[in-house]
């Protein structure tokens, strides 16, 4: 089916798109701070530029939207119909991108954490919450020995 949208206006639409503060990344930094966790954002010093970076805990968070980092398995990751190859293309870059961060942080000496946008619906938020606390409490006990 043809994009109902002039070029102009989809340009419009997607121009929108921010990859800052969205919904999932705000769900996580409230849940983190509610609970005692401080952190830095966007930290250009660290590779890859983290969401969330927690120099304490020795850890850089990613919240990546399972569509524009193409979440395999996932039903909010849906090849579009249309421009098929550009989004392919697209998508595969970022997520070469993304390996190649994780593998630059944990070089580095860094834990990665990566949550995903489809784990962190009101529904399943705390459950994932909870085992980003475990896991930083261990990349903790790691850091202090």
């Amino acid at each position: 089916m043809p994009d109902v949208l002039t070029p102009t206006q989809r340009h419009r639409c997607m121009s929108h798109i921010r990859s800052k503060a969205t919904k999932p990344e705000m769900a996580v930094r409230r849940w983190l701070w509610a609970h005692g966790y401080r952190y830095r954002l966007n930290v250009k010093s660290v590779p890859g530029k983290p969401d969330i970076v927690m120099r304490k805990y020795r850890t850089a968070i990613f919240v990546n939207g399972c569509f524009w980092h193409g979440h395999e398995g996932c039903r909010m990751f849906v090849m579009p119909k249309s421009n098929t190859a550009f989004w392919k293309e697209k998508i595969e870059h970022n997520r070469e991108r993304d390996n190649r961060n994780y593998q630059l942080l944990i070089s580095a000496g860094w834990q990665v954490i990566v949550l995903w946008q489809c784990k962190l619906t009101k529904d399943k938020l705390e459950n994932t919450m909870q085992s980003v606390a475990v896991a930083l409490n261990e990349n903790y006990l790691r850091t202090v020995k």
